[in-house]
């Protein structure tokens, strides 16, 4: 029977097992909380506030597990390092789900109030509000929880309000009317983050516009949107399309409403698609809204905030978008009016919250100018003050704040921070304050009125580098760690977040709020498509952890981040992640079991360095080359590289090599020399492996950390391995791998001859190197990795019966007498060859198949190619074992 003496580890990992109760210990032992000490280099990251209203998903899981890998290794380096984090009170969102739960019970926001209906929707961040933050310590974030945040605090909340007042008394912001994105079913505006284009099978519409002059002829005009043209104030053509010259300051009549409207010329108009013809709606469609604020044209604004149709819209009144439409086409057609109907995929905007198309609508809102924000970030860009990692979203950033727009502050909701902004009844006068003035500017009497509207909840977001450390508070936080170090978020909120963080903490701090931006992928499905609700492709992190584990999950995450746009997680890739976290637990439990007879271990001294073997300088060498390679690629957040690196060194060149090189010496008898300094190298080795790997994968290297000899404290206060701590002796990783070309070359050259793995081998040597003559030291190594009872050196000539390995320098003949069946073997293979010519042969003919090759996808087509290659390299080396078996 086992026991623990015998066996320090169960036999095989439990992530359940290990997972909870290590993140408990790390929290409860303080080791996440920053300290005050100016003294130590500080690092700090401000964690992108996910929505209260969120759960896990996988964005979230590549965004915190990158923080945290970075966290984590500034950590070991030995910064103060403060990892900050937060929720967002995430506005519509939140006020859908609170208002969903009033509708179970027959009520509305209304039927509260609003002061009453605030109370509410506080009471269920309560409630359900930590949800996302308990679930990203199961992602093992190790974010200093004691300074959590919230965007809607005290704190923060007094940041927004002076934020606000100081721009508005700067006419920064202003309320103006404006072309918005407008959700009927959340009746407010949208920011462009909000919109999701989802791409619809709709129409084309072509009707035919009646000139003033001639009602017997027209314009054609091919529209998505019929029931706009309640709307239009013109129709446009290209000023040099000569098909319609000479009707400059002409007009039509608008179909159905018979309103004159002009003809006007405008290089906005793409005279070589469709028509050549378009319909200008100011009120209810952006590129229209730039024309007709360039000719000057009347806004008429056919919506209600509900998205019926106004009274503008004359008969129509009252009618919903799509009721409109069909009444609109059918009367159209009844006046002779609607020439043809096309059918047409097109991007439609549909609100992100509750999936309502978005309807383009012109109404008052407060605005931000942006342009005087903007030059200073691009100024602060340009001088270096922050770079950006890829580098190439640097000219994504320029080009965005060059053509910069005002930004739409305002969202008609009750949740979210108030527009503190007073309004005088009499005079109008307004006035920004944190509280409600006692008396209008101008003396009027009467109490002032506050804005109804709430700010985007990205205006609060836009302060989290500054408000999260106590501004507009002078605190220590603040003096310590802004500018923060490095902002670690996904590409896609690049303008939405991120360029509105550089604005506003350059205006209100006088400096950049991070040093660098890294800008990850998006994590797409197998198939490399955007994971999205509606197609049903969404893969729930919690169920990864559950099936694989944290640490499998994490190393995937990090194996795929190879800063593209899109990466594809796939099954394939999280066996193979949790395969590797088995592998390393395994290879620590083999490496304990060797140590388990009470061998002393201690730490290498230089006096042992003289009497290490091959294999011990050479695993030594490898680390020293390995820390400098994968701490360069942490410092540069090359985490694809950092993490296949450490996988080749653990899996392929400690585990599948080194631990079997000195399987012998480890599981020698005990305290013996040979054991001792084995264990010494191995002991050092995997202590370097596991640092390496904790920021990927901290619980399963925590929990094989305290089974190494003479470690109590958390790996997390180990320090970062430094290449110094190895030897360096390049001369052992060319002998050695002169060593493992050999040990390979034999063992390819028995599996393919079918030599029994038990079988001792006889083996000479022409023309090889000295290391493997009989009686070198060396050649014991070599003898225990290929079983190899007996090596003798020859001058000349190939032994009979002997197969072949071609090596540097040199053969090895591999005896085979007695080991085989010689003349059995060479019968199996020539079998074997002739199942292959036939199997070539039949991929052969498809690929000779014109319509297959045309037909297939090209994927196909390469994989029978490739299976093609591959059988011809399988006869390729049958024929050379067959010259072996027939002589």
């Amino acid at each position: 029977m086992e026991n623990q003496k015998e066996f320090p580890l169960p036999p095989a990992y439990e992530p359940k097992n290990v997972e909870d109760r290590w993140y408990q210990e790390w929290e409860k032992s303080g080791l996440f909380k920053a300290s005050a000490d100016s003294t130590k280099p500080a690092f700090c990251i401000v964690a992108p506030p996910p929505n209260v209203t969120g759960s896990l998903h996988m964005g979230h899981s590549l965004t915190y597990t990158l923080q945290d890998l970075v966290t984590r290794f500034k950590r070991m380096r030995g910064f103060n390092t403060l990892w900050l984090p937060g929720t967002d009170h995430a506005g519509i969102a939140t006020q859908n789900v609170v208002e969903k739960e009033l509708k179970k019970e027959g009520k509305t926001r209304h039927d509260l109030g609003r002061e009453a209906f605030v109370e509410r929707v506080w009471e269920w961040k309560e409630k359900y509000g930590a949800i996302i933050t308990r679930q990203l310590r199961k992602l093992g974030a190790s974010c200093d929880w004691t300074r959590e945040r919230f965007t809607m605090d005290e704190g923060a909340s007094k940041a927004v309000q002076q934020v606000f007042i100081t721009l508005f008394n700067e006419k920064l912001i202003q309320q103006d009317y404006y072309l918005i994105n407008w959700c009927p079913r959340c009746q407010t505006a949208l920011s462009d983050i909000e919109v999701e284009h989802k791409t619809t099978q709709g129409n084309f519409y072509h009707i035919r516009y009646p000139f003033v002059h001639d009602p017997s002829d027209g314009l054609e005009v091919a529209t998505t949107r019929p029931e706009t043209l309640l709307g239009d104030t013109a129709v446009a053509v290209h000023p040099e399309d000569d098909r319609y010259a000479g009707l400059d300051g002409k007009s039509v009549n608008l179909p159905l409403v018979n309103r004159r409207i002009p003809i006007i010329m405008d290089t906005y108009v793409d005279k070589e698609f469709g028509t050549g013809v378009v319909k200008i709606t100011p009120a209810h469609d952006f590129n229209d809204f730039a024309v007709g604020n360039r000719h000057k044209l009347p806004r008429v604004n056919i919506l209600n905030p509900d998205g019926t149709l106004n009274e503008n819209a004359g008969d129509y009144k009252g009618l919903t978008v799509q009721d409109a439409r069909k009444k609109i086409v059918e009367d159209l057609e009844a006046k002779g009016l609607l020439l043809k109907v096309e059918p047409h995929e097109h991007n439609v905007g549909h609100c992100y919250r509750c999936g309502t198309v978005v309807e383009p609508y012109y109404s008052k809102q407060w605005f931000m100018r942006m342009k005087p924000l903007a030059e200073e970030a691009l100024k602060a860009v340009a001088d270096g003050r922050t770079k950006f990692v890829p580098d190439h979203f640097r000219g994504e950033f320029e080009k965005w704040l060059n053509n910069i727009q005002d930004w739409c502050i305002s969202r008609q909701i009750w949740w979210g921070h108030r527009i503190p902004v007073y309004t005088c009844g009499a005079c109008l006068a307004q006035v920004a304050a944190a509280e409600s003035p006692k008396a209008c500017p101008n003396g009027h009497e009467g109490r002032l009125e506050q804005d109804p509207d709430v700010l985007d909840t990205w205006f609060s977001s836009g302060l989290w580098p500054f408000s999260t450390l106590g501004w507009p508070a002078k605190t220590k936080d603040l003096a310590l760690f802004y500018p923060t170090s490095v902002m670690v978020t996904s590409w896609d909120i690049l303008f939405f977040w991120v360029a509105r963080m550089m604005m506003m903490g350059l205006k209100f701090m006088g400096e950049v709020p991070f040093r660098e931006v890294y800008l990850h992928s998006l994590v797409a499905d197998a198939e490399g498509k955007k994971m999205s609700k509606s197609k049903g492709n969404v893969v729930d992190p919690l169920n990864l952890i559950e099936q694989y584990g944290t640490d499998a999950l994490r190393f995937t995450l990090t194996s795929i981040e190879t800063k593209q746009r899109y990466v594809s997680l796939t099954p394939q890739k999280l066996e193979s992640s949790r395969n590797f976290v088995n592998k390393l637990y395994n290879a620590t439990r083999f490496v304990l079991m060797g140590l388990s007879d009470g061998t002393e271990v201690k730490a290498l001294e230089s006096e042992e360095l003289s009497q290490l073997k091959l294999e011990d300088s050479w695993i030594l060498t490898r680390l020293f080359q390995t820390v400098e390679e994968v701490t360069a690629d942490y410092e540069k957040y090359r985490v694809a590289e950092l993490s296949q690196t450490l996988y080749r060194f653990v899996w392929n060149e400690f585990c599948d090599w080194y631990l079997e090189s000195i399987k012998y010496r480890l599981y020698a008898e005990t305290n013996s020399a040979e054991k001792k300094l084995a264990a010494s190298v191995v002991v050092t080795v995997l202590d370097g492996v596991l640092r390496l790997l904790h920021p990927v994968m901290p619980f399963v290297t925590e929990e094989l950390w305290h089974k190494l000899p003479g470690r109590t404290e958390s790996i997390m206060k180990a320090s970062w391995p430094s290449p110094l701590d190895y030897i360096r002796n390049e001369q052992s990783v060319i002998d050695f791998g002169f060593l493992q070309e050999v040990v390979t070359a034999v063992r390819t050259s028995r599996s393919e001859l079918n030599v029994p793995p038990s079988a001792m081998l006889k083996i000479s040597t022409l023309g090889s190197r000295v290391e493997f003559m009989p009686g070198h030291p060396k050649t014991i190594l070599f003898k225990n990795l290929c079983r190899v009872s007996e090596v003798n050196r020859i001058e000349t000539g190939r032994p009979t019966k002997t197969a072949v390995a071609v090596v540097s320098g040199g053969e090895l003949y591999l005896h085979l007498e007695g080991l085989i069946d010689i003349k059995a073997e060479a019968a199996k293979q020539q079998r074997e060859r002739q199942k292959l010519e036939k199997y070539i042969q039949s991929i052969q003919g498809k690929l000779a198949n014109e319509q297959f090759v045309k037909n297939a996808p090209e994927e196909l087509v390469e994989g029978e190619k490739a299976k093609m290659t591959e059988a011809k390299e399988k006869i390729y080396r049958i024929d050379h074992n067959l010259k072996f078996l027939d002589n």
